[in-house]
C-alpha cells in the first residue's frame, strides 16, 4: 500500500473510531465507478454548508455505464465475518467542519460468519461524523440518481443505529471517474465492537461494492 492510500485509509478508520471532524480535503484513485481517469474537477464551496446525497449504487454495464440506485456493498472483519449493506440518504455538512445531525436515510444490513447468515434487518442514519470532498467526477456516464454534474468523489462517516438495537458507523468511500489517489471504493463499518474495516473491492463486470455522492452546487 502506498503512502497516500495508507494515509486515506488511516483517516477513515480514525473517523470510524473517534468521529473524526477534520475538514482538510481528502485525496482519492482508480475509477471504481467508471474507467480510470487522471484528473477530476475540484470545487470551492465558498464557506457554505454542503448538501450531499450518498448511495450504494447498482452499476449497469451499458455503453456508456449507467449509475442507478439499489446496489449492495460488503465489508469484512477478522475471522471470516462479513456485513452487507444497501442504502442511501442525505446529509448537510456544516461550513465550520465537523459532524452534524441534519441527516436522512438508511437501508438494510445482513451479517455473516463463514458465509452463513447470522442476522439481518434495517438501519437508520443518526448523524454525520465526517465528510471529506475530493473532486467532482468526470462526465460521460448515465446517472439515474441525480444531476450528473453533481457527482462527487470523497469519503463520509455516518453514525447509524441497527434495528437489533446495536449502534455503529458506516464509512463510505467513492473513488469514481477523475478521483485522485487514495480513496478506497466501497464501505466499511462498525457494529457494536465488531470492526468491519476491510472494504470488499469492486470487480470488473460485477455489480456490487460501488458508491456515489452527489454534491449540490
Amino acid at each position: 500500500m502506498n503512502a497516500s492510500k495508507a494515509g486515506a485509509v488511516s483517516a477513515l478508520l480514525g473517523a470510524l473510531l473517534f468521529g473524526c471532524e477534520d475538514r482538510n480535503p481528502a485525496a482519492v484513485s482508480e475509477g471504481a465507478t467508471g474507467p480510470d481517469a487522471v484528473t477530476g474537477v475540484p470545487a470551492t464551496t465558498g464557506g457554505s454548508a454542503e448538501h450531499v446525497r450518498w448511495d450504494i449504487i447498482s452499476l449497469q454495464f451499458t455503453t456508456p455505464l449507467t449509475f442507478a440506485p439499489g446496489g449492495v456493498a460488503f465489508a469484512l472483519a477478522p475471522n471470516n465475518l462479513t456485513i452487507k449493506f444497501t442504502g442511501s440518504g442525505t446529509f448537510v455538512a456544516p461550513a465550520s467542519g465537523g459532524g452534524a445531525s441534519a441527516v436522512t436515510g438508511g437501508g438494510t444490513w445482513e451479517t455473516f460468519s463463514n458465509g452463513v447468515s447470522t442476522g439481518s434487518g434495517t438501519y437508520r442514519v443518526k448523524g454525520l461524523a465526517s465528510w471529506e470532498f475530493a473532486t467532482f467526477q468526470l462526465p460521460g456516464f448515465i446517472d439515474l440518481i441525480g444531476d450528473t454534474n453533481e457527482r462527487a468523489n470523497g469519503t463520509a462517516v455516518l453514525r447509524i443505529e441497527y434495528s437489533d438495537g446495536s449502534r455503529g458507523t458506516l464509512g463510505i468511500g467513492c473513488h469514481g471517474p477523475g478521483a485522485p489517489d487514495g480513496i478506497v471504493e466501497g464501505v466499511i463499518a462498525t457494529k457494536d465492537f465488531v470492526t468491519y474495516w476491510t472494504a470488499e473491492a469492486p470487480a470488473p463486470g460485477v455489480d456490487k461494492n460501488r458508491t456515489l455522492f452527489h454534491l449540490e452546487q
